[in-house]
Formats: C-alpha cells, sequence, structure tokens
C-alpha cells in the first residue's frame, strides 16, 4: 500500500492547513479535465483522493498514523470496499478535520461530479451498463503573450500573433486597440479550446507586453520627452523642432532662461485613453547640454557672461 503522506507529498507532522493544500494543488493539476486520456494522471487523482479522505480526517488520520493500512478495520475507520470517498451524499466537498474543500473553489467553477470522479474512478459516463446523456462543457481558455512596438501600443491597428491549440500552432492577425499599456490583456471571445458536448469554445486572453520607445516615455496618457538644448538657446529663447508620436517634427518656442528640467506642454499630443477616447498632452522637458571641449574665446565669453549676469544660479539657496 502506498504511504498516505507520501502520496500528498507532506511529512507526518504536516498541518491540516498543509495536508488540505498539498491535496488540491495535486487535484487540480492531474483532473481528469486538464488532462484528458491521461491514465497516470486519472491515477494520481484517485490516489490523492484516497489518502485525503484519510487524512483530512483527524480520526482517521489517527487510526492510520497508530495501525496503518489495519485502520480500515478499526471500527468507523475507512471507507467500505467500493465505497465512495466522497461522504455518504457524493455532494460538494470532502469530509474532515481539514475542514470541507468546495469543488468549485477547487476547479474554479462550476463542476458535475459524475464527469469529475466518474472518470477517475472508473465509473465514466455509463451507470448500470446504460450511458448517460453527454453534458455540454465550455472550453478552456488560452492564455499567451505579445510584445508590441510602443508606436502600435499608442496608434493601435493590426498584429499578426501565433497560437498553439493543443500542439496545433495558428497564425491570426488581431487587433490592438489605441492606447494599450502593459498588462493589459486582449480576449478573443471564442479562439480558445473547442469545447465537448456541444458546449462553446473557450477564449483566447492576450496579455500586452510594449517595448520601450527611443526616446518617448509614458506617464498615464502623457507622454515625455527630453530635448536637449545648447547654453545659448536656454538663455536667449530659442525655437527648435521637436518630435510628437503622430505628427512628426512640430516647433515650439523655448523661453529666455530655460533650465534644465524646464517642462513645457503640447496639448492633445499625447496617448487616447482606449476607454474615455481623451488625449493625454505630451511634456517638453528641456536639457542644457554643456560642451566638453571648450575653446580659450569660448571660455572667455562664458566668462563675460557670467559678469555681463552679475548673480551666480546658487544665490539665495543656502
Amino acid at each position: 500500500m502506498a504511504d498516505y503522506y507520501q502520496t500528498l507529498g507532506v511529512s507526518r507532522t504536516a498541518t491540516a492547513e498543509q495536508i488540505r493544500k498539498a491535496y488540491k494543488k495535486i487535484a487540480r493539476e492531474n483532473h481528469p479535465d486538464v488532462k484528458p486520456g491521461d491514465n497516470a494522471a486519472s491515477e494520481r487523482f484517485k490516489q490523492a483522493a484516497e489518502a485525503y479522505e484519510v487524512l483530512g480526517d483527524a480520526e482517521k488520520r489517527q487510526q492510520y498514523d497508530q495501525y496503518g493500512d489495519a485502520y480500515k478495520h478499526m471500527k468507523g475507520g475507512g471507507p467500505p470496499p467500493g465505497g465512495s470517498p466522497f461522504g455518504k451524499g457524493g455532494g460538494g466537498g470532502f469530509r474532515g478535520g481539514a475542514g470541507p474543500i468546495d469543488l468549485g473553489d477547487l476547479f474554479g467553477g462550476e463542476v458535475d461530479l459524475g464527469d469529475i470522479f466518474g472518470q477517475a474512478f472508473g465509473g465514466g459516463a455509463e451507470s448500470g451498463g446504460k450511458r448517460g446523456r453527454s453534458r455540454q462543457r465550455r472550453g478552456s481558455d488560452i492564455q499567451s503573450e505579445i510584445s508590441i512596438p510602443f508606436q502600435l501600443a499608442a496608434t493601435g491597428g493590426g498584429y499578426d500573433v501565433t497560437i498553439d491549440r493543443n500542439g496545433k500552432v495558428d497564425r491570426m492577425s488581431i487587433k490592438v486597440p489605441a492606447g494599450i499599456d502593459t498588462g493589459r490583456v486582449i480576449r478573443l471571445a471564442g479562439e480558445g479550446s473547442p469545447g465537448s458536448g456541444g458546449g462553446s469554445s473557450g477564449d483566447l486572453l492576450i496579455t500586452v507586453r510594449v517595448a520601450p520607445h527611443p526616446y518617448f516615455k509614458r506617464e498615464g496618457n502623457d507622454l515625455i520627452v527630453e530635448v536637449p538644448l545648447s547654453i545659448a538657446e536656454a538663455a536667449l529663447g530659442a525655437k527648435v523642432d521637436v518630435p510628437t508620436l503622430e505628427e512628426g517634427l512640430v516647433s515650439l518656442t523655448i523661453p529666455a532662461g530655460a533650465s534644465s528640467g524646464t517642462k513645457l506642454r503640447l496639448r492633445g499630443k499625447g496617448i487616447i485613453d482606449p476607454k474615455t477616447k481623451a488625449r493625454g498632452d505630451q511634456f517638453v522637458v528641456t536639457k542644457v547640454v554643456v560642451p566638453k571641449n571648450v575653446s580659450d574665446k569660448a571660455k572667455e565669453l562664458l566668462q563675460e557672461l557670467d559678469r555681463e549676469a552679475g548673480v551666480t544660479p546658487r544665490a539665495g539657496l543656502w
């Protein structure tokens, strides 16, 4: 006989909650709907259920710890030969000291006990020599992930994806909504795994990752771009060309005396909100660039500029 503790992968000193969690994990991973036609998984599911029926009940666990397999011959110990390990009613959960496990909580939705445990314990869809009616079952969802360019995420458009449907590779084109951001999910109804018994297909859930842009950064629906300025442009003011995401280069007036970090707004040139359809803004952040190599004449001119300005930029700071 297999050791029930080894079957669930827990120690003999495991708590009731640890036993409960171990059983739930095995049951989810080896459920016949998850691995249809996998006899090894079906047997693993059956063994885990048998082990939890004993270890999940404080009294039965005590008898098992004391007598081993002989606990079945103790008064009230273990299920009768051929009996169900799921309680008298065969209902929605196990009984025992670890508390009931709701099958909806275990498998994430509506379940048919005949389908779930019939497959695992040999009953299948047949009972008393007669085949029961096939139950409609929705197909499972398929999870996928794509990485798309920054520009496509901002403006939207078509994108080709490759999907693995149970070993069959399909290529399809999807529509990326404008303004989508990293972590958002595109749901394509009915593009998941096919259902059984006339049930509907599952959905295709595509998680989006947005690649970084060479110079734009996104903050919510706003765009940020840094624009380098020379010392003269920053001190005297200038008109400079700055990039936008959808309109190319536009002319922007830099006010005289702009320091590094000055933020200028271009209204309505940000990213569209997928829900409200309102556009964010674009912010141009100035960055004064000081030349690394300065000629003697340039040094004299800069020193003259400081003397003419007559004030240090640190005046009044401390």
